[in-house]
């Protein structure tokens, strides 16, 4: 189950598709969309209102006999711990899949993104998994996120420059695309340059089946 924190149904469809692709056949995704809550996470307040609809959404979802693991498909992960205090089966955040595959084996890593306000929260997150001493920083998207949402075209190419910047002037030789909204944008960019390049999205499918996810749950009682 792949739980979207913000109420973007096309969001969610986009995020499903790119988690199927990533998982095969083998593992059906089913993507859900919050009841309620912001249409983007674009601030600390918007991040902070998503918590408890994830929380919620998530709730249900475990409460079927087809969930074998929850994805939280936002990059600052909220609801996580909540949600894996009640869980028995794996939950695993776009954010930390992201960070925590950039900087295996000590690589010193960078993040591109469009949400200026949520610079602090991310810096958190990632001194939260312990990871400080290997992020070479945050580049910023010129344009207001929610206009290059609208355009794709000058999102992946303004997601470019940041991803540039990260690699060229900040030393990073990973760079994680910091959010689930950019899941294609984020696909791709990693053709075009020999940095890697980290999608959210499938990086939480990957921890999955590094956690050994590979099949849905019986549903036979």
């Amino acid at each position: 189950m792949l739980v979207n924190p913000n109420t973007s149904v096309t969001t969610t469809a986009m995020m499903t598709a790119l988690a199927r692709r990533t998982l095969g056949p083998a593992v059906p995704v089913h993507g859900l969309t919050v009841a309620r809550g912001p249409r983007m996470l674009t601030d600390p307040a918007s991040l902070a209102a998503a918590a408890p609809e994830v929380l919620a959404t998530g709730r249900r979802a475990l409460a079927t006999r087809d969930c074998a693991a929850l994805i939280v498909a936002a990059f600052g992960d909220p609801g996580i711990d909540e949600l894996r205090a009640l869980a028995r089966v794996p939950v695993v955040g776009i954010g930390e899949a992201a960070l925590l595959e950039a900087s295996a084996g000590g690589r010193p890593f960078g993040i591109a993104t469009t949400t200026p306000l949520l610079a602090g929260a991310i810096a958190r997150r990632v001194a939260h998994l312990g990871l400080a001493d290997r992020y070479t920083g945050l580049r910023l998207t010129d344009d207001d996120p929610e206009l290059l949402a609208r355009d794709p075209e000058s999102l992946r190419e303004s997601l470019a420059r940041a991803v540039r910047d990260c690699v060229v002037r900040d030393g990073a030789r990973a760079v994680v695309i910091g959010g689930g909204p950019l899941g294609e944008a984020a696909e791709s960019l990693r053709a075009r340059f020999s940095t890697p390049v980290i999608a959210p999205i499938p990086a939480a499918c990957r921890r999955l089946a590094d956690l050994g996810v590979t099949r849905v749950a019986s549903t036979t009682p």
